[in-house]
């Protein structure tokens, strides 16, 4: 099933982002190797696809798993959690209907 991933990062996470993106990209890496990532990103601060020192708000990120507990224990180990990015992560079951 898919789910869906919601995090909110803490205020002025940019540096925070920064350290821990590498880390972070290799395990969507792999959820798109193993053909489970639908869609993964951040959410600007500010209307623009670079927003510079503005930063990010946070992410979203919708991929298959087993389960419930098994999305919401992917995302717990999530590298932007341990660098203290992300204020709060809601994670949801998700029915994609279009396209």
């Amino acid at each position: 099933m898919l789910y869906i991933i919601i995090a909110e990062d803490v205020p002025n996470s940019l540096p925070l982002r920064q350290q821990a993106r590498p880390q972070h990209l290799v395990r969507l890496e792999l959820l798109r190797e193993e053909g489970r990532l639908i869609i993964a990103g951040p959410t600007p601060a500010i209307d623009s696809n670079d927003p510079g020192e503005a930063g990010f708000t946070g992410s979203i990120i919708i991929a298959e798993f087993n389960s419930l507990e098994d999305a919401k224990r992917w995302a717990n180990d999530d590298p932007y959690i341990k660098a203290g990015v992300y204020a709060k992560t809601t994670v949801k079951p998700f029915k994609k209907v279009l396209p």
